[in-house]
């Protein structure tokens, strides 16, 4: 008796095999008792029964407009529409849902894109009724619509500094030290140029006072000498020569009267 069973549950496997198509109806299956059980069907079926006889009896594939993403669900979902803002991007198949977009200017409110939003620009972000606002104070937003993120607090890396607070579009701003390990001090004015510059301005008050006391030393010692002109053609230069000349000869005329005076005078006393 047991051999004839298994001789029947052989048999129905065969007739199970032999009617199975590729990508029809149950993918994963086990034996129970004399019936075949489904664990999964193929991609874009739906289950019309957990168990029986035929294994290509269990799963159907999923009416055209409807869809399943499931393996084991025992009836296939409605394919989306897109109206209003969305628009049509990819086709519903049995194997996935229809994918909408939104018209320019707008953008999805979720991730199946069911319905669209205003688009919010860099500096914004979207608000649960569909309407953007600006960045609160400190957070950011550098990309269109995502939702605005804090302000980083320290830079990414050991060897920078924040040397700026971000703003409504932008994070921090970080620059790069020279020594990590040391807090950066405020300069101090550098005063080695100015005392170069006051040791120079003295060398030349002290060279130019030498040179002056020395110019002035020398032009006391020398004697000056009488301004000789060269006697010239010229009316006014032959009337001054020759005004010297009789001045000199009254000088002289003058000096020997005197002398013969004294002479005279001489021999009346002796």
């Amino acid at each position: 008796m047991a051999v004839v069973m298994l001789a029947m549950a052989l048999g129905l496997l065969l007739q199970g095999f032999s009617c199975i198509q590729p990508n029809q109806g149950c993918m994963e299956w086990s034996l129970k008792g004399a019936d075949a059980c489904c664990k999964a069907c193929f991609p874009g079926h739906h289950m019309v029964k957990k168990c029986g006889l035929r294994v290509i009896d269990l799963c159907t594939p999923c009416k055209p407009g409807t869809f399943t993403l499931s393996l084991n669900k025992f009836s296939c979902d409605t394919c989306s529409q897109c109206g209003g803002a969305l628009v049509l991007r990819k086709n519903c198949t049995s194997t996935s849902d229809t994918v909408c977009g939104c018209k320019e200017g707008l953008t999805c409110g979720d991730a199946r894109c069911s319905f669209c939003v205003e688009k919010c620009q860099k500096g914004q972000e979207p608000t649960d009724d569909g309407s953007c606002r600006p960045c609160p104070e400190g957070t950011f937003n550098d990309r269109n619509h995502p939702r605005c993120k804090p302000w980083s607090t320290t830079c990414l890396k050991p060897n920078q500094r924040i040397v700026a607070k971000g703003d409504a579009f932008t994070d921090i701003t970080c620059v790069e030290i020279s020594d990590p390990g040391k807090v950066a001090k405020p300069e101090t004015p550098d005063i080695s140029w100015l005392l170069v510059i006051l040791l120079a301005a003295g060398v030349a008050v002290i060279t130019f006072i030498a040179i002056a006391v020395v110019t002035v030393v020398r032009s006391k010692k020398s004697p000056k000498k009488p301004i000789i002109r060269p006697p010239t053609d010229e009316p006014q230069t032959l009337i001054a020569i020759e005004c010297s000349f009789h001045e000199a000869e009254q000088e002289q005329g003058s000096s020997s009267e005197s002398l013969d005076s004294k002479d005279s005078s001489e021999q009346l006393i002796g």
